[in-house]
């Protein structure tokens, strides 16, 4: 037991140690100034190259946090540690203009090991959304008499995004059933600003800015049922569940006029209770043959449409005119296929130890872009994990993985996104529990 508790601290403290890495977690998206931002993948080293499949997902060797019920089947004698970093290069087009931008993030940080027979726990650091962009245009000059002409510009930026720590438990109380859930604990800040200036500072300047702290609980649970057909093939079945609902705090918008270095007016409105998260429902299937080859398909709903978030309405009453409404969301839609064969896991050399993996998802965004329909999302990914062994014949996997992702809008003219990403993560799994016996 003291160990175990040595470990949860360890987990924790290494979360809260890796916080400010992953508050840089960047992007560089126009349509992350909508709603709570571009919505993580929450993916593994381990699922990255099946496109983030997952709910039917069952092994003792890797962490699935998108379903708890998998903790289950840590192996007793097993540690888990697993941490994943990609680099991103995103490109911009409008159809006259494209523009590229490169990030770098950590992906999550996370820690899994056997509490007792037929229960597993994991601990540790995912992201849910981030927020990065920067958008300028300039409109056409007017006469401003003695001064001669001026030139407007409008700005956008946004920054910030949403991270949980989490600690879950799974539990298999009869087979082939096992349950679990997680508990969370999301924080962040989420910041958007729109200014209209001049290129004379004698003409008055507007800016514009909504401002939240969130700091809040998050819960899911999963269950999986575990089916072997026969001495080789065998089935797992996963559903899942994430919880919806209001967020407690204040959401500010502050609207200010300015002339040159001087605010001349500004305005303080409040919104209490002004966001909520969506309720959402997993459920996919996975087939195993001899521990060589997975199959699997995943659906993700995610109840956008009824999920809240703060309006400005100028023409209300004063007092009402900043509020928490359901306007611009629609539900999320996603079907995931996803495949990984290795040619001999039990296999003498090296490279018949390699997993190949492959996956496809086709889905939607939550957000509705000026009232219309939500771009689609298309992603399809390869990868690999190549076995490291150490001199106690422990197992270590490094996780490579290739991501192409296109965010394309329904109207014509909006700004087409298309990201290349490298996944690079290492899942340490060490026996640290095995009792050794001297003769």
């Amino acid at each position: 037991m003291k160990r175990i508790f040595s470990l949860i601290t360890t987990a924790l403290l290494l979360c809260f140690c890796t916080t400010a890495q992953a508050q840089e977690n960047g992007v560089n998206s126009p349509f992350s100034r909508y709603g709570i931002g571009l919505l993580s993948d929450q993916s593994q080293g381990f699922n990255k190259g099946m496109a983030g499949l997952a709910y039917g997902m069952r092994d003792g060797r890797e962490l699935n946090y998108k379903n708890p019920a998998s903790y289950s089947a840590i192996d007793s004698l097993t540690f888990l540690f697993d941490m994943g970093v990609s680099l991103q290069n995103g490109n911009f087009d409008t159809g006259k203009a494209s523009v590229n931008a490169r990030n770098v993030s950590l992906d999550y940080v996370s820690m899994g090991f056997r509490i007792n027979r037929g229960f597993g726990m994991s601990v540790g650091m995912m992201p849910i959304s981030n927020i990065g962009y920067k958008i300028s245009s300039t409109g056409n000059s007017f006469d401003g008499g003695i001064t001669g002409d001026i030139t407007p510009t409008i700005s956008y930026n946004g920054a910030g995004g949403l991270r949980e720590i989490y600690a879950g438990v799974g539990y298999a109380p009869v087979k082939p059933i096992s349950i679990g859930v997680n508990f969370g604990y999301m924080w962040g800040v989420m910041s958007h600003v729109a200014t209209n200036s001049y290129t004379d500072n004698n003409v008055q300047s507007i800016n514009r800015a909504y401002t939240t702290d969130i700091r809040n609980f998050d819960l899911d649970a999963g269950i999986q049922w575990h089916q072997r057909i026969n001495k080789k093939n065998s089935f797992t079945l996963g559903l899942t569940y994430n919880l919806g609902h209001d967020i407690p705090g204040k959401s500010y918008f502050y609207n200010q006029r300015i002339s040159g270095s001087a605010v001349l007016a500004a305005d303080t409105l409040v919104a209490e209770k002004a966001w909520s998260l969506p309720h959402c429902f997993g459920a996919g299937l996975t087939w195993e043959h001899g521990k060589s080859l997975r199959i699997g398909v995943d659906y993700n709903l995610q109840q956008w449409s009824k999920a809240k978030q703060p309006i400005y309405d100028g023409s209300r009453p004063l007092g009402e005119q900043y509020y928490g409404g359901s306007d611009g969301y629609t539900d999320v839609t996603r079907l995931t296929i996803g495949a990984e064969y290795v040619p001999n896991p039990n296999g003498l050399t090296w490279a018949s130890r390699i997993r190949y993996r492959a996956g496809f998802s086709y889905g939607n965004t939550y957000t509705l872009v000026e009232g219309k329909k939500s771009p689609k999302n298309y992603l399809a990914t390869i990868g690999a994990a190549f076995p490291i062994i150490n001199r106690f014949g422990n197992r270590t996997f490094l996780n490579l993985s290739g991501q192409y992702e296109r965010v394309k809008p329904e109207m014509p003219g909006q700004i087409t996104e298309n990201y290349f990403r490298i996944c690079l993560g290492i899942t340490f799994n060490e026996r640290w529990f095995m009792k050794w016996k001297v003769e």
